[in-house]
């Protein structure tokens, strides 16, 4: 989890389960008589919820919500477990969020050869920005540019995906498709594609012999990769060369689903919305406004 992104408020969970997470939670810190901060991990399919593990400790995530929210979480945490009571220490209870805010890690893969940009379970990432605006697009654009990607405002897009995110892939190739990018893929995702109603130019793969997609990238006729993998060994060592000179590059690359949905919506935003910045604290002194629910993860 460590290595993952996230947003606040949440935007892919309906206002029922969010309602019934906070409950559980409640619930567990009781049972448990947990006193400061408590770290749960949830897992969400069809509605359903299920607990993975509760633990009576502080996550990477605390600063992050401390800072999107303008509440010393950790503080607060202290003071309780010290003895001092939450409704004596004006905690506001309301915590309803005005704007969006993401969280983005960022790795090293680029200051270490030969190392391959697959997470897994061992935690990768050496720290952390975050971004915010008035929609969940703009923020994920401030997060990315933190990060160290810039996303592309033109070019070609190059699509390989495995058959499980076929389908998913679509909707992203066609939103794509209507902001002007041309679109390239590998035969089995262009076929599909095709079958969609997009024209996709079909593109070797590493071992499918020259040209391929790594002599497109070194030429620089590729401004975005998305590329899921089913992290077999064939796999994974097919594609490596397609990630590392990707990385080599600091192309965007997008490795989920989601995240390729992500990084879609905030193209589409930074075409509406120039990027500008502004510190936490000119933000604390702004009048609020109104935050997009409509951009989904």
């Amino acid at each position: 989890s460590g290595d993952s992104s996230c947003t606040l408020p949440p935007i892919s969970l309906s206002g029922e389960v969010q309602e019934e997470l906070i409950r559980q939670t409640g619930l567990l810190a009781k049972e448990l008589k947990v006193l400061g901060l408590i770290n749960i991990q949830f897992a969400i399919e069809n509605g359903k919820i299920y607990i993975l593990e509760v633990n009576p400790r502080a996550s990477r995530t605390v600063p992050f919500s401390s800072k999107a929210r303008g509440i010393p979480f950790s503080q607060i945490a202290m003071k309780v477990m010290m003895g001092k009571k939450l409704k004596d220490m004006n905690v506001p209870e309301d915590l309803t969020m005005d704007r969006v805010y993401v969280k983005e890690s960022v790795f090293p893969f680029q200051k270490f050869p030969r190392t391959d940009i697959i997470l897994g379970p061992e935690m990768r990432s050496t720290g952390e920005v975050m971004g915010g605006g008035a929609t969940f697009g703009e923020a994920f654009a401030k997060a990315m540019l933190s990060s160290g990607f810039r996303l592309p405002q033109e070019g070609r897009v190059f699509l390989s995906v495995r058959d499980a995110d076929k389908k998913a892939l679509a909707p992203i190739a066609i939103e794509l498709h209507d902001l002007g990018f041309t679109l390239c893929g590998t035969r089995g995702t262009a076929a599909y594609l095709e079958d969609h109603g997009l024209n996709i130019e079909i593109v070797n793969k590493v071992d499918e012999g020259r040209p391929h997609v790594v002599d497109m990238i070194k030429n620089g006729d590729i401004q975005l990769v998305i590329n899921t993998s089913t992290l077999g060994i064939h796999e994974v060592g097919a594609a490596y060369e397609l990630r590392r000179n990707t990385l080599m590059r600091n192309l965007c690359y997008f490795t989920t689903i989601p995240a390729a949905r992500a990084g879609t919506r905030a193209i589409a935003q930074m075409r509406q919305t120039p990027v500008s910045t502004m510190c936490l604290q000119e933000r604390k002194k702004q009048k609020p406004t109104k935050a997009s629910p409509s951009l989904m993860l």
